[in-house]
């Protein structure tokens, strides 16, 4: 391989790289709330970039992707109802053409549990998602949450 094409390879290589580094306009984070001795409610939190939205966890069919949360059992627990998620905004989505609700800024899911033990102990849990501003949408993302049950 001659130099020039070398050179243009390593270009490439490095603008896909810088290129998608930018591309991930989603923070997560978690955080546990102590609801009483046994029940505890884990808080997923995601931050947005300024023009991004983050998608429901309930969405009409053909749309965007839904966010899915996922729990990992471990015996310690019991999950109490599903995860539930903030008010955010139901409008007319350009890119899909139907009524969807969606997130900006910022958005916290919810999911109460029942501890099953009196030592502390991790969960782990993904969730998975789309997030789109108004010209695109990025592919679905899956992204690791633990939550730490501290008694």
């Amino acid at each position: 391989m001659n130099m020039r094409k070398m050179m243009i390879l390593c270009f490439l290589s490095v603008s896909l790289g810088i290129n998608a580094q930018i591309l991930n306009p989603v923070k997560w984070s978690t955080n546990v709330t102590r609801i009483s001795d046994s029940e505890f409610e884990l808080i997923a939190t995601a931050e947005m970039e300024p023009g991004w939205h983050l998608y429901s966890q309930s969405v009409p069919e053909g749309g965007p992707v839904a966010t899915q949360f996922s729990y990992e059992g471990n015996g310690r627990y019991l999950k109490k109802g599903n995860t539930s998620e903030g008010e955010g905004h139901t409008i007319h989505d350009p890119v899909f053409d139907m009524e969807i609700k969606y997130f900006e800024n910022k958005a916290y899911f919810k999911q109460r549990i029942k501890s099953k033990t009196d030592e502390a102990f991790k969960i782990n849990a993904s969730v998975r998602f789309m997030l789109c501003d108004d010209t695109q949408c990025l592919p679905p993302k899956e992204v690791d949450l633990i939550f730490e049950i501290n008694k």
